[in-house]
């Protein structure tokens, strides 16, 4: 199979998350806001300047915006071309068996359209933009986590300044939440697809338990992921069993978190309802105690027992009624 690695330019950095940033061939782009990420499987891309998307899955036959994206590269026609044969002939022989195989799979029908309209002026958040760069420290957001985004103000469409976080799924961007930075409501403004998880992508396979939050701050702070409401659809339910570890749902302390707790005794999840004075969410935690000891608090009042999450629920409600 063609390896696009060898194409891209000699100026590129790559982030521990497996993302490999470059300037974008498609636009006039100067600060390395194009990105790659391969798999086993091939390889989607993304530009935080001009919005360009464009993924390769082995089995499928080249998208035009694949094609175009290699042309841009440099690839040649006949190796292009002889990318789309091999991957159709692999299609055809193990095609059989994949989709069997995903008959069997209680994911077959989990499903996100990648997205290609993102807020205009994306620029990627660095040490060059201060004021953005310093709101994700105070937040307890890893200096490594590769998506985040700035949005200037650019006195039309976006006029609150604001920060922008891309949803991402199996590498690709399928949806954004924009977080402003003026105190005013609403603080957010989301474009998301039904049973989205955020911070799926971010989770390593080496890891035996999953954390989920309400809040994407929360999950950002933890490693966790985040179903960005009080309750857990379906769906969302599905997809966070599928990582196939130990879950615990970790909820706000207020009235919207007596529901996710609920939620999570339905499904059959451990609960963790910290003890912890003066902070509302996991990422108040984070920030007051930092990331390591929330996480030690966190597991240390971890209930498997439907009993004792059900005692823990009455003393959190009766202390939000004080």
């Amino acid at each position: 199979m063609l390896d696009i690695l060898i194409y891209l330019p000699a100026k590129r950095k790559q982030t521990p998350s497996g993302w490999i940033s470059f300037n974008c061939p498609l636009c006039d782009d100067r600060r390395g806001r194009g990105g790659v990420r391969p798999n086993e499987q091939g390889w989607s891309y993304h530009c935080f300047n001009c919005t360009y998307t464009a993924s390769f899955v082995l089995g499928r036959a080249l998208s035009f915006k694949a094609r175009r994206l290699l042309q841009q590269l440099h690839v040649a026609e006949q190796d292009i071309e002889y990318l789309n044969l091999e991957s159709m002939r692999h299609r055809s022989v193990y095609g059989i068996l994949d989709d069997r195989a995903r008959t069997s799979n209680q994911l077959a029908d989990i499903r996100f359209d990648e997205f290609d309209d993102f807020p205009p002026g994306s620029e990627l958040i660095t040490p060059e933009l201060p004021k953005h760069w310093q709101y994700l420290r105070d937040r307890g957001v890893p200096e490594d986590f590769p998506a985040m985004t700035a949005i200037r103000n650019d006195g039309v469409h976006w006029v609150r300044e604001h920060i922008t976080i891309p949803f991402t799924y199996d590498g690709c961007v399928v949806g954004w939440t924009a977080r402003m930075l003026d105190g005013r409501a609403p603080k957010f403004i989301s474009h998301s697809q039904p049973g989205y998880v955020f911070g799926i992508d971010q989770q390593r396979p080496e890891w035996k338990h999953v954390l989920v939050m309400e809040g994407i701050f929360d999950a950002l702070s933890t490693g966790g992921v985040a179903v960005m409401h009080s309750t857990v659809s379906d769906a969302q339910a599905r997809l966070i069993r599928s990582l196939d570890r130990d879950i615990t749902v970790v909820p706000d302390q207020d009235r919207a978190g007596l529901e996710l707790i609920d939620r999570a005794v339905e499904l059959g999840w451990a609960v963790s309802i910290p003890d912890w004075p003066d902070c509302k969410d996991p990422n108040d935690a984070v920030r007051k105690y930092g990331r390591l000891a929330t996480l030690l608090t966190i597991m240390q009042a971890r209930e498997t027992s439907r009993i004792k999450i059900e005692l823990r629920k009455k003393q959190l409600a009766k202390k939000l009624r004080s």
